[in-house]
């Protein structure tokens, strides 16, 4: 089972120990994470100026994802799914790497519920569809 996390959900989950940090562990020992070099670099944005962490732990955190994430270039989104430009490239690279979910907080990628063969669910959706039993996420 492949995995994209928006960079929102692997911030939070370096940030705080909530649900975002138990939802990447889940996908970190379960389930292939499928990230690219968009992504990556937005992570870094934020952990170094939302939560304000040291350079060095920044670049190691990166270094951990890059080790333990299937990296794709993403896919060219060429229609006008969602109103911010900005949510093309997670979304494709969602399609680049066939992932089967894709876990955000963003409110404009949340009302697509599902683009082609993608589910598109917030952390708290993936969270108890885990924990539900979900015969698809086993």
């Amino acid at each position: 089972m492949k995995v994209v996390l928006d960079t929102n959900v692997i911030v939070a989950a370096f940030a705080t120990r909530g649900l975002c940090a138990a939802v990447f562990q889940l996908c970190l020992t379960k389930y292939k994470i499928v990230l690219s070099e968009y992504i990556l670099s937005e992570v870094a944005e934020g952990l170094a100026n939302k939560i304000r962490l040291p350079h060095a732990t920044v670049q190691e955190i990166i270094q951990f994802l890059r080790e333990h994430a299937q990296i794709v270039k993403p896919e060219a989104i060429e229609e006008s799914i969602c109103e911010d430009e900005q949510d093309f490239p997670i979304i494709g690279t969602a399609l680049s790497g066939n992932a089967h979910f894709l876990i955000t907080g963003d409110k404009d990628l949340l009302s697509l519920q599902k683009y082609k063969s993608i589910e598109i669910l917030s952390p708290r959706e993936f969270w108890e569809r885990v924990k539900e039993g979900d015969k698809i996420l086993t």
